[in-house]
């Protein structure tokens, strides 16, 4: 029964890592003044973490985010990608499990999206600033990455309100 239950999450996960990935090129506005983009893959990418939990949750999500990036020609950005963004879901879930009880469930989402999206904008900033040797060229990148996480913050914890009471959500945060 254990081996079903891993069997069913590694496959949603792998639907979530689709989703993630078409979520980021389908709605991707790019900001020429940073050399990158904003869209909506960082909904999915928290509610990765939320629903599928910390193992499945951060692969689906840096999986997904990183074959965005090499799909629309990033690839310098994949590695840094692979990485923030399944921090990004790790933190999300982390931060909202040891909220969870302790406050109401849409605080705890909320608290834990802001801290997963600072993760993304810091973790972009030192990518960019060492990694791809852009120094202190990559501060225009820090506003775009929060017009992101805004929008990413908003998006996410408005869909799981709207989807948190399906029976099937409920299922598969529990398996």
């Amino acid at each position: 029964m254990k081996t079903s239950i891993s069997i069913k999450k590694m496959v949603i996960a792998a639907m979530f890592a689709a989703l993630t990935c078409v979520a980021t090129m389908v709605i991707s506005i790019p900001i020429p003044a940073t050399n990158g983009y904003i869209n909506i893959g960082d909904c999915i990418v928290l509610l990765s973490g939320w629903l599928l939990g910390g193992v499945y949750g951060t692969a689906a999500a840096a999986v997904g985010s990183m074959f965005a990036d090499l799909f629309l020609s990033y690839t310098a950005y994949a590695p840094g990608t692979l990485v923030i963004k399944g921090l990004m879901a790790l933190v999300a879930f982390v931060v909202f499990k040891a909220l969870s009880g302790k406050i109401p469930a849409f605080a705890a989402r909320l608290l834990s999206a802001v801290c997963a999206e600072a993760v993304m904008v810091g973790g972009y900033f030192l990518y960019e600033s060492t990694i791809l040797g852009y120094g202190l060229g990559a501060v225009p990148s820090i506003f775009s990455n929060m017009i992101q996480a805004a929008g990413g913050i908003v998006i996410s914890v408005v869909v799981m309100e709207l989807i948190k009471n399906n029976k099937y959500i409920v299922k598969l945060q529990n398996a």
